[in-house]
């Protein structure tokens, strides 16, 4: 995966010499406010409409100053393959959860083709929201801040988002998306609010991003292939997860998985694999989660296979997702539990092929941890501590 510098290269010299004979929209000149107050969603359609009829490469131009938008669809496909949102400023989202908090999604691209996303902070302010889950009332379930839905080539570079009401970002049904030095924030406290959510998309590659939320960092799901996480900081949060799988009978599985150099800190999890504990066609094999460093983490090493929230619709049941060729390489740090590395695995298809190398996690000053392994085969070499039970 040398060639990820190369093609970050390439593309940064194409982007800028198609972008030096493009037509820019500014969304001030069409109308949009930067006062926070003002609503501007008509103005960002007004602007995209234009872009997206273009023949030319366009920019969307969001200057310094917050923008107030409701829920907007940015929809394709365009005359031409090449439009870039460059955001100076702040999109808001409004402040009365109740105004998006059923639309699904805040802002979403759909079948859309070379859409880049450079800069800009999208504020969701969903703390509203999450107040009134935590209270235990009837609620919106929330908008995801930032979608992408059957669409390819897309980068997002430089994003920063906060305070979303449900997902921050959501990958679905995409080929070939770049996201890079993108920063997510949200309260350890903050319900269903997973920062990058990946499902049903190949070619993904997450790099050079810091996340901080109340759920999975990263969460990977069902149909997911080809994907790459690198360079990532992720806590407070549920960590980086691979399901849950198995919800449906009938689901695609995940594949070609890498997750490298990466730092969990204070997080429930690290790397985990969780799938429900019912009937499935699903699957997750060749996945490999390398130079990981864990502080503080409930669960360093992980993989559910009887996950079953509220206990409705698998008891008794086994999972019928088969986990297979997983690798687990330069793995240290500590463990906030006695028990660093569960594998928890169906016993009617036993995870197969585990590999541990030079795994090195400790338990509270320097207690040896504990491995527990339920239903698992594979192998181990190099250090492994605590001492593999495969």
């Amino acid at each position: 995966m040398a060639n990820h510098k190369w093609q970050t290269i390439f593309l940064f010299i194409f982007i800028n010499s198609a972008m030096a004979k493009a037509v820019t929209y500014s969304v001030t000149t069409l109308g949009a406010k930067p006062d926070g107050k003002t609503d501007s969603t008509k103005a960002f359609l007004s602007a995209w409409a234009k872009a997206c009829a273009s023949v030319k490469p366009a920019v969307i131009y969001v200057p310094a100053g917050r923008f107030l938008l409701r829920n907007a669809l940015f929809s394709g496909p365009c005359k031409n393959s090449l439009i870039t949102f460059r955001i100076a400023g702040t999109l808001v989202a409004p402040s009365d959860y109740r105004v998006i908090g059923n639309a699904g999604n805040w802002l979403l691209f759909r079948q859309v083709n070379g859409v880049t996303i450079s800069g800009g902070i999208l504020d969701g302010q969903g703390t509203g929201l999450w107040a009134c889950k935590n209270s235990g009332k009837s609620c919106p379930t929330g908008s995801t801040t930032l979608s992408f839905s059957n669409s390819n080539n897309i980068v997002v570079s430089g994003l920063v988002s906060l305070n979303s009401q449900k997902f921050h970002i959501v990958i679905n049904g995409c080929n070939n998306v770049k996201m890079q030095g993108v920063k997510v924030s949200a309260s350890g406290n903050s319900p269903n609010t997973d920062g990058i959510h990946v499902q049903m998309s190949s070619g993904v590659t997450i790099l050079n991003s810091k996340i901080s939320t109340g759920d999975d960092c990263v969460s990977i799901g069902p149909g997911t292939s080809n994907l790459w996480i690198e360079n990532v900081a992720c806590g407070p949060g549920h960590g980086i997860s691979i399901g849950s799988l198995g919800k449906d009978l009938q689901e695609a599985g995940v594949q070609n998985v890498t997750v490298k150099t990466v730092t969990f800190t204070n997080t429930q999890n690290g790397v985990r694999i969780k799938s429900w504990g019912r009937a499935s066609t699903g699957f997750a094999r060749n996945i490999l989660f390398q130079h990981a460093i864990m502080i503080n983490v409930q669960n360093p090493i992980l993989i559910d296979q009887q996950y079953c929230p509220d206990k409705k619709g698998c008891p008794g049941q086994v999972s019928g997702v088969k986990i297979s060729d997983v690798t687990y390489q330069d793995i240290h740090g500590t463990s906030a539990t006695e028990v660093a590395v569960k594998f928890d695995c169906s016993s009617k298809y036993p995870c197969s092929r585990i590999r541990l190398e030079n795994v090195k996690l400790i338990y509270k000053n320097n207690r040896g941890a504990l491995a527990s392994c339920s239903n698992a085969g594979g192998t181990s070499a190099g250090t492994v501590q605590p001492t593999s039970c495969l």
